[in-house]
């Protein structure tokens, strides 16, 4: 009846990778309302291999009817958590790619779309003076991965970036200004974007709904966005669903500065 505790090397080594496998999963779905079913489901499994050890038949034959029947509502439930995984992966295989010229000529959309220094001067400046005026912003700026499907819940701008014009569409009586503004290739692409929102439930109540926003399009996509507090006048930075507070806009130069130059 024991005969389940006698190890070989093999057996050490599955239960070494499942380990492993269970602790990346918990840590991308770590924060997230996701979390307490996963839980779940690695107790049912367990207490499953328990009784299948035991030579408790009924009870594993019904946990594993369970566990078959609940693998494709799984892909539902956790589908968030699997399109953020998938686009991590794909982001770091992208970078990969990037890195070798050939490539490059083989895959031409892996190329960032970058910003040059004097349109990041005007974009720092714009939230500059939107922070001192206590004037809501948020502004993404794109990189390598398409944000077609977020441009297109928009109205398309297409112009030059400008202090003044940032400014202006996020001023609040304008009717551009409740929204994201999407940017690249040194372009101001579209204004009144819609962003989805974030799941985690671990984020402080002073996070509003655009610093909700600014971390759930990041989760998806390697674009950096830029969030101006309407209600304190503070500044964030959101890169990969991590938001910083930035003290100073030669902090945010430098921020940006690391993808776009």
């Amino acid at each position: 009846m024991l005969e389940f505790l006698h190890f070989s090397w093999i057996d050490i080594l599955d239960i070494l990778m499942v380990a492993a496998l269970i602790f990346l999963v918990f840590r991308w779905i770590r924060g997230s309302t996701a979390i307490n079913i996963f839980i779940a489901i690695i107790l049912v499994v367990l207490v499953r291999v328990i009784a299948e050890a035991v030579g408790m038949k009924m009870i594993s034959s019904l946990l594993g009817t369970l566990i078959d029947m609940g693998a494709v509502a799984l892909v539902v439930i956790f589908q968030p958590e699997v399109r953020r995984f998938l686009g991590t992966l794909g982001r770091k295989a992208g970078t990969t790619l990037e890195q070798r010229s050939f490539l490059q000529k083989l895959f031409p959309g892996l190329q960032t779309r970058r910003v040059d220094t004097r349109a990041l001067q005007e974009i720092t400046e714009a939230c500059r003076e939107m922070s001192a005026q206590k004037t809501g912003a948020l502004i993404l700026i794109q990189h390598k991965n398409s944000l077609e499907d977020i441009i297109a819940t928009g109205d398309t701008v297409d112009a030059e970036i400008g202090r003044r014009l940032i400014m202006n569409i996020f001023f609040k009586n304008s009717p551009l200004h409740d929204g994201a503004m999407v940017i690249g290739g040194n372009r101001i692409i579209a204004a009144r974007c819609t962003l989805p929102i974030t799941e985690r439930a671990d984020l402080p109540a002073r996070y509003g709904m655009r610093h909700k926003a600014a971390i759930g399009i990041s989760e998806q996509c390697d674009a950096d966005v830029i969030v101006v507090s309407e209600e304190t006048g503070g500044i964030s930075f959101v890169r990969g669903g991590q938001i910083s507070p930035v003290d100073t806009i030669n902090t945010l130069n430098l921020l940006l500065g690391e993808t776009t130059e």
